[in-house]
């Protein structure tokens, strides 16, 4: 006689009981993220007399698009902020990546010393250091200027973190036969490490330009004129007590400023959930 496997309901139904409960928690998370982001856009498609009443046959304009962009110089604004992103994200890769090569495969004496070093800046808030910051941008000739926005933010401790990580898991044996084939150690770095840690710096790269897209209070702080301003800090001028808060034009200029990023994401949203999948991002 065989044994057979005897059906537990019981657990099959507190299994559905719970994933039923993940899946109604998932849509209120979803619905909490989605209806203020309806909310801006019926505001900045409808005149301002429709901000709080829902009126399906309300006309649509386009009239808070244009008053928010003739309100304050977005064009310079998106110049400033494409240009402060292009220049950190490209310091970031380049700093990051030697200083984690560096922690990953050679040995020097404080190295354990210097990586904990690097992970205990991780603790630290960067509002902490915003005052030292300032003081520096000062001795150095740099407030309010690009440079001034950026230069804290060129080298990452989570980027060489994350790609320490990744760079400890290939192979030595890569090495061996990049040296054989005639490559030097830069080589081997851009030739091996680099190209089998794409996904990392895909994931890495979404998540600085995401952040500094949407960095306020630095900028706030370094910034005086509005020839180096970036988009959040052009926000501040719909928010002025002089002129009054008008939402509709308000709304349309968040539109406009995160569009890009909105933008962005439906069209790589399937190789933004795979590199950070392949990263080992939580």
């Amino acid at each position: 006689m065989t044994a057979t496997a005897l059906p537990q309901p019981i657990q099959s139904r507190e299994h559905g009981f719970w994933h039923a409960v993940e899946v109604i928690g998932c849509y209120l998370l979803g619905a909490l993220w989605i209806l203020p982001l309806l909310y801006a856009v019926w505001m900045a498609f409808h005149p301002a007399e429709y901000e709080v009443r829902f009126d399906l046959t309300a006309p649509l304009t386009l009239a808070n698009f244009v008053q928010a962009w003739n309100a304050a110089p977005f064009a310079r604004y998106f110049l400033n902020t494409f240009v402060l992103i292009t220049v950190i994200l490209v310091s970031q890769f380049v700093i990051c990546t030697l200083a984690a090569y560096a922690f990953a495969r050679y040995d020097f004496r404080g190295k354990t010393l210097v990586f904990m070093l690097v992970l205990i800046q991780l603790m630290i808030m960067p509002e902490v250091l915003m005052v030292e910051n300032y003081r520096t941008m000062v001795k150095l000739g740099l407030v309010d200027t690009v440079w001034a926005m950026g230069l804290p933010y060129m080298a990452s401790a989570f980027g060489i973190f994350l790609l320490r990580q990744a760079f400890l898991t290939v192979p030595k044996e890569l090495d061996d036969a990049a040296r054989v084939e005639g490559a030097g150690p830069l080589g081997i770095l851009l030739k091996v490490y680099v190209p089998l840690s794409r996904p990392i710096y895909v994931a890495y790269g979404l998540v600085s330009v995401s952040y500094h897209w949407n960095n306020l209070l630095w900028p706030l702080v370094i910034t005086n004129s509005v020839s180096t301003r970036p988009l959040t800090v052009g926000l501040q001028v719909f928010a002025s007590p002089d002129q009054g808060v008008q939402w509709s034009i308000i709304s349309a200029a968040a539109l406009m400023t995160s569009a890009p990023l909105l933008i962005g994401f439906l069209l790589f949203q399937r190789q933004f959930v795979q590199s950070f999948m392949r990263a080992g991002i939580k």
